[in-house]
């Protein structure tokens, strides 16, 4: 049976994207046939965290509005066997989706049997963060650990709990998890960022991961891969796990608390 994801956060910049690319590449990873969506018409850049750019054709709002199918859009990783991009249009706005629009290609994936359905949501709650959101069974409500941030994420929360296809319904609701990326225990510890335990307390949802500040993620962007196939990497390492948490795994938190340098690391500097 097919599951519907929507990554959303109601604030931009905070690691959407980065984190759909990711989640969609690692449930490949373990052998679920995926496909990730770019929900952010007028801007796209999924395809270009994707790797897949160059071979953009047909994007989603041409499905959406019958030009094309999705046989015709759907563009297949070369990496992993499993994994599929949708990419958003660059020259059309966010009215050009529309709920019946966007629920025929929802219907449409679930029909070819893939098993996860990736929303990459756009920044805010206009209409095509909602209509990223509407459809979802699973939400990955994504947020920095900064005042703004978590209220937005908080703010974001409650438009699951009450504007969703499942809340309109009166069906079972959207099953939510944060992720918490650019976490540095470092600031956290003297108060430069919020601590987990602090936003845990205001967004009272089960936490799917910790992400933390890393250089790993702009590279892996640069480089045109998700950051989680970079496993020598702290956060492709906390991406792999928050897969795991995902899928009903125990596994610790890791990259919570600042590593104390011994008597020769300081000496030397290294």
């Amino acid at each position: 049976m097919s599951k519907i994801l929507v990554v959303t956060s109601g604030k931009g910049g905070v690691g959407k994207t980065t984190t759909s690319a990711s989640i969609a590449t690692g449930l490949a990873l373990r052998g679920h046939k995926v496909a990730v969506i770019d929900f952010d018409v007028g801007l796209r850049n999924l395809d270009l965290i994707m790797g897949v750019e160059r071979r953009v054709v047909y994007d989603f709002v041409n499905v959406v509005q019958g030009e094309a199918n999705l046989t015709q859009a759907l563009i297949k990783d070369k990496r992993i066997e499993n994994l599929f991009v949708l990419a958003a249009s660059q020259t059309k706005d966010k009215d050009a989706l529309t709920e019946e629009g966007v629920k025929k290609v929802l219907d449409g994936l679930k029909s070819d049997g893939f098993d996860y359905i990736v929303c990459d949501s756009p920044a805010g709650i206009e209409k095509g963060a909602q209509l990223a959101m509407y459809f979802a069974d699973e939400a990955i409500v994504v947020s920095n650990p900064e005042v703004s941030s978590v209220r937005d994420a908080d703010r974001m929360l409650g438009l699951l709990a009450s504007k969703s296809h499942r809340a309109v319904n009166n069906m079972p609701s959207i099953k939510q998890h944060l992720l918490v990326t650019r976490y540095s225990p470092a600031r956290a510890e003297i108060g430069e960022m919020m601590s987990i335990e602090d936003m845990m307390e205001i967004l009272a949802v089960p936490l799917l991961g910790v992400i933390p500040e890393s250089p790993a993620v702009l590279n892996a962007s640069n480089s045109g891969q998700p950051v989680i196939l970079d496993q020598e990497s702290d956060a492709g390492q906390a991406y792999a796990d928050a897969i795991a948490r995902l899928l009903g795994e125990e596994r610790p938190l890791r990259f919570l608390t600042v590593n104390k340098k011994g008597f020769f690391s300081r000496l030397f500097g290294n």
